[in-house]
């Protein structure tokens, strides 16, 4: 089950990669893209809701550079920008805002989730503690 998470959560952060880039990137970089987020969810996650944190935290931050990276490419092509080309750049500013404050602020609330139940684990294994039984006959006592 964790194995078809972690290649879904890739999948998720490397077609938010692909889509930055408007899918001019080259392969060999998504490809490498796909690998360095596999591993870091790989090695950086314990559990199913941290490992979804981690992928829609990428996805908000790959939302909020998407407008960015539209305007450093238009803004390349030509000195000044016709208004056709301004309304796409506006559309892309607040569609990548809105989008990126709700994939970090989803995220968040994933990460909050996880640390909870990494708290109520926690918490039951110190309650599981046997009790020694001198300490047990001192109390009876």
């Amino acid at each position: 089950m964790r194995f078809l998470n972690l290649t879904l959560g890739t999948l998720v952060a490397v077609v938010g990669f692909w889509l930055i880039w408007g899918g001019t990137v080259s392969p060999i970089l998504v490809a490498g893209w796909a690998l360095i987020v596999g591993l870091f969810l790989w090695f950086m996650t314990e559990s199913i809701t941290e490992l979804w944190a981690w992928s829609t935290l990428l996805l908000g931050l790959e939302s909020f550079g998407w407008p960015l990276v539209l305007m450093i490419q238009l803004r390349s092509q030509e000195e000044s920008l016709p208004e056709s080309e301004m309304g796409t750049i506006l559309s892309a500013v607040v569609l990548g805002l809105f989008s990126a404050v709700f994939w970090i602020s989803f995220s968040y609330g994933l990460f909050k989730r996880a640390r909870k139940l990494d708290e109520a684990q926690s918490t039951e294994q110190v309650a599981r503690v046997p009790i020694s039984r001198a300490h047990k006959k001192k109390k009876s006592m």
